[in-house]
């Protein structure tokens, strides 16, 4: 573990290195962020990542941390659980809330619980009303690093309240180190998507992915606003067993796998988020979660957290040489 840089309150920020096999990332305790991952014998990160704790602490504090502890949007940022109603930060649009605004865990600083070579596992306490919502919340995220070249986070949620939990990962993938994700194909293993209003929150339909430019199910190649992309694709109703859902091959014939325990993966395309310096649609956003505004459409997976119900995701990621 080495020193990354300093909160505004006076905390290190850590940057750890795994490795096993083929496979090497780094890991920063602001955010739960994977800054990087490296593959043997590829000269570049796979990730959009920073060598700057000040872009983290600035503009870059969505590359790559968890997102939550509500994940993506709630179109009127208000929940209701037992009754009451909970007001969140309206922190898009004047009227939506996203990943939990200026208190969500991406902006905290995590705790290091273990350490190993291969894997560190990173806790975090959010108290009673932190990001709008109830509940003395403790939440635990593990990455480990296992050969030949796959990343696999593990992430548990506890509350002693009735409350709301739905986390996700929210790197940025670009598989060939280039300006812009062209050339990189998709498949997804979703017969249904989520439709958005013009705020980019779900309208509550759930739609057959069948006979528009949504159907990912074939691997196809991705093109810049041919869709646009911010939407929820439906992999399931409930969490389930791992299983892989989504195929991501660059034009260097590098490919991601990516296998979730959960219902909907988010694709967004970066065209309104870009590194200092860098451009728009420079790499794509994918990100498993349970289905966006779901307190506000009960045809969507629950997200209500209870004392006897504890959160639980698990993702992996895997790596390899498309033939």
């Amino acid at each position: 573990m080495t020193h990354f840089g300093t909160t505004k309150d006076g905390q290190d920020v850590l940057q750890i290195t795994l490795s096993s096999g083929e496979l090497s990332v780094d890991i920063l305790t602001l955010g739960a962020t994977v800054q990087a991952v490296r593959l043997a014998g590829v000269p570049y990160n796979l990730t959009l990542g920073s060598e700057r704790f000040a872009d983290y602490a600035t503009t870059m504090d969505y590359f790559g941390p968890i997102v939550g502890p509500i994940a993506n949007r709630i179109g009127n940022a208000r929940v209701r659980l037992d009754g009451m109603m909970h007001e969140l930060e309206r922190n898009e649009n004047g009227d939506c809330h996203l990943h939990s605004g200026s208190e969500g865990v991406h902006r905290k600083n995590w705790a290091v619980l273990e350490k190993a070579a291969d894997r560190v596992t990173l806790g975090l306490r959010l108290p009673e009303g932190v990001a709008g919502l109830p509940g003395n919340r403790d939440i635990r995220v593990t990455y480990q690093v296992t050969a030949p070249a796959t990343l696999t986070m593990q992430i548990d949620g506890t509350s002693d309240a009735t409350t709301c939990m739905n986390f996700a990962s929210h790197i940025y993938w670009n598989l060939d180190g280039s300006e812009t994700w062209e050339g990189h194909a998709l498949r997804i293993a979703a017969d249904h998507y989520l439709p958005i209003d013009d705020r980019t929150c779900p309208t509550g339909e759930i739609a057959a992915v069948d006979g528009t430019d949504m159907d990912f199910r074939t691997s196809r190649k991705l093109v810049k606003g041919a869709p646009a992309l911010d939407h929820n694709f439906c992999l399931s109703q409930e969490p389930t067993d791992l299983r892989d859902v989504l195929w991501l091959t660059g034009a260097s014939g590098i490919r991601m796998t990516l296998a979730t325990t959960e219902p909907g993966i988010q694709i967004h395309d970066a065209a309104g988020s870009h590194r200092p310096g860098k451009p728009v649609y420079e790499g794509v956003v994918i990100e498993p979660q349970r289905w966006p505004d779901a307190p506000n459409n009960s045809k969507f997976p629950s997200i209500k957290i209870t004392p006897d119900q504890a959160y639980h995701q698990v993702t992996q990621w895997r790596f390899d040489k498309a033939t």
